[in-house]
């Protein structure tokens, strides 16, 4: 019986020092150790590139100009950046670009301005009155964005796609030109959905109004889509414009002789004879959004007033 027993024995150490030496020889040649991804593997299990997630859920509403199939996209955590002159020396952009998914607004650049606004882009919210200038600026905006979603949104008479839509053919041609290019239009049936939920919030008909949603109403709706967690830069409070000011803030970053912030979100929320933005209005919205959704707000750094509790046991904001 005892020479079996030393057999034994001599094959599990041989067993052994085969597997020991096959273990050292892998990981010479993949120079990492076995307990640590390679940064190819670290790479895909990484959360920072949105586009290759497994199951991600269709959103609809949002279709693509070339086969009409629903946005697929979803972020843990979304930098959403405003065009606001508030961010203007905020030194945000790294913070800004270590963030998930970025999301931008209209024809807002980033080259020259990546040390406040960052310069990676997941997605871009494109209004129709901005499409001339987005093609102007396209060697900018296009050419080098083919990871980045664009979704555009407009009236149905400028969306139309019976080839009398101007910036649904404008866009078809864009994707013929650049075909990676992902762009997604808005539907007008949830644009619908959008004015409805305008009304049901505010208690104000849009186009009785005559006032259209802003490009920063369609943002923050899609990003309540998408997003987890929202962090928002360079958004006022409701309340901010109505405080005196001892300084005037650019409408946009990128245009420091341009008009004032303030100015003109007030001239907006008070206009009634043409068409204009109800930009305060929209701001209460998402101001009341922030304290049920995790949505944060940054440059300038602000949070929503708490809500007044009466004797009926309901609640109103302060100004309300």
């Amino acid at each position: 019986m005892r020479a079996p027993t030393c057999h034994g024995i001599i094959v599990i150490v041989i067993v052994t020092l085969c597997t020991s030496i096959l273990y050292m020889y892998n990981t010479s040649l993949s120079g990492t150790p076995a307990n640590e991804a390679s940064p190819e593997v670290a790479n895909q299990k990484s959360p920072t590139n949105p586009q290759n997630k497994v199951g991600r859920p269709h959103l609809d509403g949002y279709n693509s100009i070339i086969d009409e199939k629903p946005l697929q996209m979803h972020c843990n955590s979304c930098a959403l950046v405003t065009s606001s002159g508030h961010l203007t020396g905020s030194r945000r952009g790294e913070e800004i670009d270590r963030t998930e998914c970025v999301i931008r607004m209209n024809d807002a650049p980033t080259l020259n301005y990546q040390q406040d606004v960052g310069q990676r882009t997941s997605l871009r919210v494109i209004a129709h009155s901005s499409m001339q200038r987005v093609q102007r600026n396209h060697q900018q905006l296009l050419d080098s964005s083919q990871d980045t979603v664009f979704i555009f949104w407009g009236p149905s008479n400028f969306m139309r796609r019976d080839g009398k839509g101007l910036v649904y053919n404008n866009l078809r041609a864009v994707n013929q030109v650049l075909p990676k290019l992902k762009i997604y239009i808005i539907s007008q049936q949830k644009m619908l959905d959008l004015d409805e939920l305008f009304k049901n919030e505010t208690g104000k008909d849009r186009k009785e109004s005559n006032s259209w949603l802003s490009t920063g109403w369609f943002t923050m709706t899609i990003a309540m889509e998408i997003c987890d967690h929202i962090n928002v830069y360079g958004m006022v409070s409701p309340e901010f414009c109505k405080a005196p000011h001892q300084h005037s803030v650019p409408y946009h970053y990128y245009e420091p002789l341009g008009p004032d912030e303030c100015g003109m979100y007030l001239s907006h929320e008070q206009g009634r004879r043409s068409s204009h933005h109800r930009f305060i209005t929209e701001k209460q919205v998402f101001a009341n959004w922030a304290r049920t959704f995790n949505i944060h707000f940054y440059e300038p750094n602000w949070s929503p007033t708490p809500l007044i509790w009466n004797k009926t046991g309901t609640s109103t904001a302060p100004d309300s």
